[in-house]
């Protein structure tokens, strides 16, 4: 029972910790006023390539480790992983909200633009709360140090990229901030949730994994990176997303060697 309330004490913090990098990344602001598209594209793309090698190889690699057969994989992984895709895809159709690009979506709403940005960043962010609750599950919480990391990582950039166009816009840049980290917190409340299901349900594990991998992985193709290719900085949000990609790839076997051998 213990052992139960520490890892879910320990999924809760660390998904507060990652959830309160945004308000870290939108810091800069505050020294510097305009940021050119470019730089938060490079940013963003840079946050998407570490939310791809956290889902593949903090998440799915986990989630496969103890099947027995290819059926398993359809069964349990590929479902998961679908399912993940397939919660965003309805929160993103039935919640009103709004990108700085693509312009509102979901069911129209009277809200002020402001909040509805705010909503969008929070819907997506819900997923990656819930990658370090479920990833605190594992027994050795070597994942869920790597999962806590990333998204922690990925959310410093995207903490700017949330700020810095609302100050383009406007906004006062201590809002700004604040809205920026308030997106973040609704990663603990995802974490919460995550890591108490599969410690108490230990079945639901490999299931918990993929569905967290599939959520993030559709937020990073549906949202992610066509916000950051605008035409004229598509490449350099490529290597973005490469040199992101290496980067978390690498502190993945980091972490493995350091806390589990």
């Amino acid at each position: 029972m213990q052992l139960l309330s520490d890892t879910i004490v320990y999924g809760a913090v660390a998904s507060l910790i990652a959830g309160g990098a945004t308000g870290l990344g939108a810091l800069p602001i505050f020294l510097k006023r305009n940021f050119s598209r470019r730089t938060l594209d490079i940013m963003l793309g840079f946050a998407a390539g570490v939310m791809l090698a956290a889902s593949s190889f903090s998440l799915l690699v986990p989630a496969l480790e103890d099947l027995t057969g290819w059926t398993d994989v359809l069964t349990v992984v590929a479902l998961g992983f679908g399912l993940g895709g397939i919660f965003v895809h309805m929160a993103d159709k039935y919640i009103p909200h709004a990108h700085f690009e693509k312009g509102e979506e979901g069911p129209s709403s009277s809200m002020a633009r402001v909040w509805l940005l705010v909503i969008a960043i929070t819907i997506h962010n819900f997923p990656e709360g819930l990658a370090v609750g479920v990833a605190f599950g594992v027994a050795d919480h070597v994942t869920g140090i790597s999962v806590a990391v990333a998204i922690g990582l990925q959310n410093v950039p995207e903490g700017l990229a949330v700020a810095a166009p609302l100050v383009r816009e406007g906004y006062p840049r201590r809002k700004a901030a604040l809205l920026a980290l308030a997106t973040g917190l609704v990663e603990p409340i995802g974490g919460l949730l995550g890591v108490s299901i599969v410690s108490i349900a230990v079945f639901l594990l490999p299931y918990g994994l993929a569905f967290a991998a599939g959520a993030m992985v559709f937020v990073v193709g549906d949202e992610m990176i066509p916000e950051s290719h605008s035409i004229e900085n598509a490449r350099v949000a490529t290597w973005g997303i490469m040199v992101g990609f290496i980067i978390m790839m690498t502190l993945d076997r980091v972490f493995i060697f350091i806390f589990g051998g």
